[in-house]
Protein backbone atom coordinates (compact mmCIF):
# COMPACT_ATOMS: atom_id res chain seq x y z
CA UNK A 1 0.00 0.00 0.00
CA UNK A 2 1.86 3.30 -0.71
CA UNK A 3 1.28 6.65 0.67
CA UNK A 4 -1.76 7.66 -1.76
CA UNK A 5 -3.75 4.74 -1.26
CA UNK A 6 -3.26 4.76 2.60
CA UNK A 7 -4.48 8.26 2.99
CA UNK A 8 -7.60 7.52 0.83
CA UNK A 9 -7.75 4.06 3.04
CA UNK A 10 -7.79 6.50 6.30
CA UNK A 11 -9.92 9.15 4.41
CA UNK A 12 -13.01 6.05 3.91
CA UNK A 13 -12.36 4.64 7.68
CA UNK A 14 -12.48 8.35 9.40
CA UNK A 15 -15.11 9.35 8.16
CA UNK A 16 -17.25 6.10 7.24
CA UNK A 17 -17.27 6.32 3.56
CA UNK A 18 -16.47 2.63 3.74
CA UNK A 19 -19.54 1.45 5.06
CA UNK A 20 -21.79 3.13 1.91
CA UNK A 21 -22.22 1.89 -1.49
CA UNK A 22 -20.46 3.38 -4.49
CA UNK A 23 -22.84 6.16 -5.77
CA UNK A 24 -22.97 7.20 -1.77
CA UNK A 25 -19.72 7.99 -1.43
CA UNK A 26 -19.54 9.79 -4.83
CA UNK A 27 -22.60 11.72 -3.41
CA UNK A 28 -20.47 13.03 -0.66
CA UNK A 29 -17.44 13.48 -2.19
CA UNK A 30 -18.88 15.69 -4.57
CA UNK A 31 -20.23 17.60 -1.42
CA UNK A 32 -17.04 17.72 0.00
CA UNK A 33 -15.18 18.94 -3.04
CA UNK A 34 -18.27 22.03 -3.47
CA UNK A 35 -18.21 22.72 -0.10
CA UNK A 36 -14.01 23.45 -0.19
CA UNK A 37 -14.60 25.43 -3.35
CA UNK A 38 -16.78 27.89 -1.22
CA UNK A 39 -14.49 27.79 1.24
CA UNK A 40 -11.56 28.49 -0.88
CA UNK A 41 -13.12 30.93 -2.72
CA UNK A 42 -14.43 32.62 0.63
CA UNK A 43 -10.83 32.49 1.67
CA UNK A 44 -9.25 34.18 -1.25
CA UNK A 45 -12.24 37.10 -0.93
CA UNK A 46 -11.09 37.59 2.12
CA UNK A 47 -7.19 37.91 2.01
CA UNK A 48 -7.49 40.25 -0.98
CA UNK A 49 -10.22 42.31 0.69
CA UNK A 50 -8.12 42.74 4.16
CA UNK A 51 -4.44 41.70 3.62
CA UNK A 52 -3.64 43.10 0.14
Amino acid sequence: MNWIQRKIYLYNVTFGLYMLDWWERCTFNILVIVLMCFVLRYATRFFKRYVC
